[in-house]
């Protein structure tokens, strides 16, 4: 590879006849998509990442080629191509997404990776669960993080993929770096990519290395022009997300990437509901077929028979010689199903008809009156004082009783500043509104 691609296209890295052989059977029994496609992540100059056990095989490397090494290059407004578009009914899916369908396909499962003729090869785990991501500005944010890897033989010879993905809320990759190995004896192969957002494009690297001989690659795709794409991380939820809404959205068209790492179309399709054997039980699944339609080569075709809770039963790649199988039947999970508070009649409270209630009652009478006698034999001065004021009371008899007794009781006031030894008997009362004849009167005895 002598240059680098165009913005928003990607580049070719030629495989061995061999490893073409080998593709196929990658495809079927893998994670993803493509070529081979997994862990072992590709880690961009200046990036960090979130602290978490599951990247920690991560390499934090420069993405380098021992072969040739890409340089900037624009090309001329002949070799550039209209890149693909998602429509609005695949973008209006996306945003149709709620955190508490999210919540739901948090969980771990592991199927069996068998042959045509039903021999084990292997082993598939899947992981979707809550973390955290931290971007290139060191802000920490809420994501979905979907880590997923197989391991297996072919012909006796080790093979196997990993992919550890980092989504928004709307399924929107933030990160995602994969890997594909197979270890040949004479000539191993490893396949690697790595996707990271950054600022306003979306940058892709892969990596391919047959033997000591290493290709690598960088290209970039504009934010507007990747609205709607699915990566595989984000395939994976989607797909759970489908099985618990029991449909596909119709005549949607998603934005994937094919098996030479260019923008293409993705589409999902509903082939019914079919009952599997699953373990000693039958089960009924709903099948969702997923399609990358690659702009070049062939489409590929996956189908994915879902449990009703997003549990992965049955893979199958079409075409391929093998499939993914589940040899236990997993536990459901269930939507939590919130129960109304409970509402109870307020009943009028007939105490005296309690014998409780009024035993009660009558206890806490006597109680009362023994320690009212008490405190008025300790303090005389009291039943004196309310009875002076009770007889001034019915002398006056006053209309405003409550500023009559504010009156009488004034004096008495700790906070009350001392009287004046000559002053009128007739000067006008803090707790009444001021009276025009009541200040004339005074005013006259003041001048006598």
């Amino acid at each position: 590879m002598s240059n680098a691609p165009p913005a928003g296209q990607s580049f070719r890295l030629g495989l061995s006849t061999r490893a073409c052989v080998v593709r196929l059977f990658l495809q079927g029994q893998g994670v993803v998509k493509g070529p081979f496609k997994r862990r072992q992540l590709v880690r961009l100059p200046g990036r960090r990442l979130d602290t978490d056990p599951l990247a920690a095989d991560s390499m934090s490397s420069k993405v380098h080629s021992s072969v040739a090494k890409g340089k900037d290059h624009r090309p001329s407004g002949q070799e550039r191509q209209p890149l693909p578009e998602a429509n609005a009914e695949a973008i209006s899916f996306l945003n149709s997404l709620q955190p508490e369908e999210l919540q739901m396909l948090f969980f771990s499962e592991t199927l069996a990776m068998v042959s045509d003729t039903g021999e084990p090869r292997g082993e598939l785990t899947i992981e979707v669960q809550k973390g955290k991501y931290r971007d290139e500005m060191s802000i920490m944010s809420q994501c979905i993080l979907v880590h997923a890897f197989s391991h297996g033989l072919l012909d006796k010879t080790v093979c196997g993929n990993s992919l550890l993905g980092y989504l928004s809320q709307t399924l929107e990759t933030m990160e995602q770096h994969s890997r594909e190995f197979i270890k040949f004896l004479i000539l191993p192969m490893e396949h690697k990519m790595s996707l990271l957002k950054q600022n306003d494009q979306l940058a892709m690297t892969r990596s391919i290395k047959e033997g000591e001989e290493v290709k690598t690659g960088v290209a970039f795709f504009p934010s507007h022009s990747i609205t709607g794409f699915i990566s595989e991380a984000a395939n994976l939820v989607l797909l759970r997300l489908m099985a618990r809404r029991q449909k596909v959205p119709q005549n949607a068209r998603f934005l994937a990437l094919d098996t030479e790492g260019k923008l293409c179309y993705s589409t999902y399709q509903a082939l019914g509901f079919q009952n599997i054997q699953v373990g000693h039980q039958q089960s009924e699944v709903f099948i969702v077929e997923h399609t990358v339609h690659s702009n070049e080569g062939i489409p590929m075709s996956w189908q994915f028979y879902m449990l009703c809770d997003g549990h992965l039963a049955k893979r199958i790649q079409v075409g391929s010689p093998g499939y993914c199988i589940i040899t236990k039947m997993p536990i459901l999970r269930k939507e939590d199903v919130i129960e109304p508070k409970p509402v109870f009649e307020k009943k009028p409270l007939e105490w005296e008809e309690d014998l409780e209630l009024y035993s009660k009652f009558l206890e806490r009478k006597e109680e009362l009156r023994l320690s009212h006698s008490s405190y008025l034999r300790q303090h005389p001065e009291a039943q004196a004082l309310v009875s002076d004021f009770l007889l001034f009371l019915l002398l006056r008899q006053p209309q405003d009783v409550v500023t009559f007794a504010a009156e009488y009781f004034g004096p008495f006031a700790a906070n009350r500043p001392p009287s004046p030894p000559l002053r009128s008997s007739h000067r006008p009362s803090p707790f009444r509104s001021p009276d025009p004849g009541d200040a004339a009167g005074s005013g006259a005895g003041w001048a006598h």
